[in-house]
């Protein structure tokens, strides 16, 4: 089963293949969702300091029941934190706010403050003092493991050339309709897991005929057809949702996608709009 499957990461931490994702969940009820997520059997659970949910994040952690060291943990600096002595703030106020002793993987946001974000200024300079932040906190034991998120080619060099340690994970848009290969071919070379947000395209592959097809052809819902889709490209998938009935069905992935298929979905058309999401950077100015 996938829930009890891992992928080990290039400092030789072992992270779950999937993870639920928090996104959107509000601070009161993201607890129960991570309860609920926990007693399914997950114990992958991903959220950043930009959701203002950690706190719900790390009650939900603390009162499940199951041991804190089987129970991975990720969060994100805020994207707009680009200077060390900030970083290093920011990392101390995410593990007051979750109420955990460390994290396992903290990430940085964005390469660039959301508001200026793909602007052409790769903030290199910056990037490399919350770099040299999350560095010093993993030395100190307060993270296990760290990484970046939406680090196109030029971010991600930038901190393998720079840094001390290479990032473990790029947490990236990708899923069946924007899978941008040239960059997961870049982090695979440099031993960099790829993780794999909005798996559903933020629920628009849900209203696809082809999609619908396929997954009718397999007895499986289109949401695990997408899911299905990043694990078998070697990604780790964080679809978000709230209700448990979902969480079980994201988590059901006893099948293959043929190579045909594969191919199929890898070539499938690029998704131009997004819905009530398309205001967000990540959604609106793509790879």
């Amino acid at each position: 089963m996938v829930l009890d499957e891992t992928y080990t990461l290039s400092d030789g931490v072992r992270i779950p293949k999937l993870g639920l994702g928090t996104w959107r969940i509000d601070d009161a009820k993201v607890a129960q969702a991570v309860r609920d997520a926990i007693r399914i059997g997950y114990r992958h659970i991903d959220t950043a300091q930009a959701y203002g949910n950690e706190r719900g994040v790390g009650e939900g952690v603390r009162t499940s029941g199951v041991a804190r060291d089987e129970i991975f943990v990720t969060t994100k600096v805020a994207a707009e934190i680009k200077d060390y002595e900030s970083a290093q703030a920011s990392i101390d106020g995410s593990l007051r706010t979750l109420g955990l002793e460390h994290v396992d993987l903290m990430i940085i946001h964005s390469p660039q403050p959301w508001a200026s974000f793909r602007d052409g200024d790769h903030r290199f300079e910056g990037n490399l003092e919350v770099w040299r932040a999350l560095e010093d906190a993993r030395r100190a034991g307060k993270l296990r493991a760290i990484g970046v998120s939406n680090f196109e080619r030029a971010d991600l060099d930038n901190i393998i050339q720079n840094g001390s340690v290479k990032p473990a994970v790029n947490q990236i848009l990708a899923h069946v309709g924007n899978t941008p290969f040239d960059l997961i071919d870049r982090a695979r070379r440099n031993d960099i897991l790829v993780e794999a947000y909005s798996p559903v395209a933020h629920g628009n592959l849900l209203r696809n005929s082809d999609m619908a097809a396929m997954a009718d052809r397999y007895g499986v819902s289109i949401a695990q057809i997408c899911i299905r889709y990043c694990l078998q490209l070697g990604l780790l998938p964080l679809p978000k949702t709230a209700n448990p009935d979902h969480m079980r069905s994201n988590a059901t992935l006893d099948f293959e996608i043929s190579v045909a298929d594969m191919e199929t979905l890898k070539s499938a058309e690029s998704i131009q709009d997004y819905g009530d999401a398309d205001h967000f950077p990540v959604f609106g100015i793509r790879y």
